[in-house]
């Protein structure tokens, strides 16, 4: 097959030698970029190490749990209510970039930018609103409960979706990277300070809360330098009407991809919810331990998601479907082939793990973490794919696979948890992500396909 035939371009089309080379360029693009997001997590990482073991050993496994049910609630409803406008920014402005269309680019970010803040405030009045409804049932005190309504503000921590697609297409991957660092700056500067004067479940709730206000901010601000960059001429205020009368597709797009990103993170900020209802504040606490233990394979998935997604973007603009097939399939298998000796290494350490991060409030753990860091594996290996899904603009596929993992098979979550207790959480986690990972090679596998080639 020559390269015309494939790429779908006329006979001048780059040689076939150098488009075997344009595999491995996307796969050193995604590592150029996951290495950038990766500098600032590692940094964050070892921040959150540091005031993890403060908080637990200070708050001990039941306030760590009320702290975890506090901040979860805050997150699961800004997961729901919230819109997130970052693949319809990084898909339509990447072909806006290249069809060098700057007044087009600043019209979706602006449009995004508006539904997203409007949705973000939203989501702040509704969990106010609950908070006497559920606080109660999830064991919260009443000086929790009444922390927890001002912490509804937590939820602008994740209303910066649309400026993190700014800051993707402008290639500042670099600045998301340092962005990685500023919650957990925030945090063991305040749970230093909270430990340091004998504070308690409150101090360390306030803490947490300016940690999200700063985190949420702060993106948005960063992401003026790629506004300069890619749209100097245009202001931040301007036209954003008709985006949803184009026959682009973009309406459909941004509700598919928005409701795909509610359902993939319905359950694991569900999943904490649900055990406090049925176990308490002390299942809870032990959950999210092992939860934050096992996070040195879950924030490589995300990472992972987030550095492929402007690259395939981009091949697939370029109708480079060879490229993209090969690209995905390595990350997903090079993911995969890192990931598992981890996993290994959390069976063997899994009783010692949670005391020493803990303290000895927290005990055995060997189970719930090895199930735990399996799914997180499973999760790592899928994020390329599902990046890859969404960039050859099939989002419904990775919605159906979200719809069937994350709603469909939650109604097993509260049996296997009646049934197992916590190892049925960690069972529970484990058989999601392996289902959704197994559809989302199925799917991509025969969506990946040229159109033109057959193949």
């Amino acid at each position: 097959m020559t390269a015309s035939a494939n790429t779908g371009t006329d006979p001048q089309a780059p040689s076939a030698s150098i488009e075997q080379k344009r595999p491995e360029t996307g796969l050193k693009k995604i590592v150029g970029n996951l290495a950038h997001l990766l500098g600032g997590k590692a940094v964050a990482g070892v921040m959150s190490l540091v005031y993890l073991i403060i908080v637990t050993r200070t708050l001990g496994v039941r306030d760590y749990g009320v702290l975890v049910l506090v901040n979860g609630y805050a997150v699961l409803i800004g997961g729901l209510v919230a819109f997130s406008g970052f693949h319809g920014v990084v898909r339509y402005g990447t072909l806006a970039v290249a069809g060098d269309d700057p007044r087009r680019l600043a019209r979706i970010v602006r449009f995004m930018a508006l539904i997203e803040l409007t949705f973000g405030l939203l989501a702040i009045v509704i969990a106010m609103a609950l908070v006497p409804v559920v606080g109660p049932r999830l064991g919260w005190s009443p000086d929790a409960m009444r922390l927890a309504i001002p912490y509804s503000f937590a939820v602008l921590a994740g209303v910066r979706a649309t400026p993190q697609g700014l800051l993707q297409i402008a290639g500042r991957f670099d600045l998301i990277g340092i962005h990685q660092a500023i919650s957990p700056v925030v945090r063991l500067i305040g749970s230093i300070t909270v430990w340091a004067i004998g504070g308690g479940l409150e101090g360390f709730i306030l803490v947490w809360l300016g940690s999200c206000l700063i985190e949420g901010s702060a993106m948005w601000l960063l992401s003026l330098s790629a506004w300069r960059k890619l749209m100097a001429d245009e202001p931040l205020r301007g036209p954003w009407r008709g985006l949803l009368e184009e026959r682009s597709g973009f309406g459909r797009f941004i509700l598919i991809t928005n409701f795909d990103i509610t359902l993939r993170e319905l359950a694991p900020n569900l999943a904490p919810l649900t055990i406090g209802w049925l176990l308490g504040p002390l299942s809870t606490g032990l959950f999210s331990l092992a939860q934050r233990a096992t996070v040195l394979l879950d924030q490589p998935s995300k990472l992972l998601s987030q550095a492929s997604y402007a690259v395939l973007a981009d091949e697939v603009a370029r109708k480079r479907f060879d490229a993209l097939r090969a690209t995905v399939w390595r990350s997903a298998g090079y993911a995969g082939a890192i990931a598992a000796p981890v996993v290994i290494a959390f069976w063997l350490a899994g009783n010692h793990l949670l005391p020493f991060l803990g303290g000895h409030t927290f005990q055995g753990g060997a189970a719930i973490v090895t199930l735990v860091a399996g799914g997180r594996l499973a999760a790592l290996i899928a994020s390329p794919i599902a990046a890859g899904l969404t960039a050859l603009g099939k989002p419904q596929r990775s919605m159906s696979v979200t719809l069937a993992t994350n709603l469909l098979l939650y109604p097993v979550l509260p049996l296997l948890i009646l049934g197992l207790g916590l190892h049925g959480a960690g069972l529970h986690v484990l058989i999601q992500n392996v289902i959704a990972t197994s559809m989302l090679i199925f799917f991509f596998a025969r969506d990946s396909r040229d159109p033109r080639t057959g193949h």
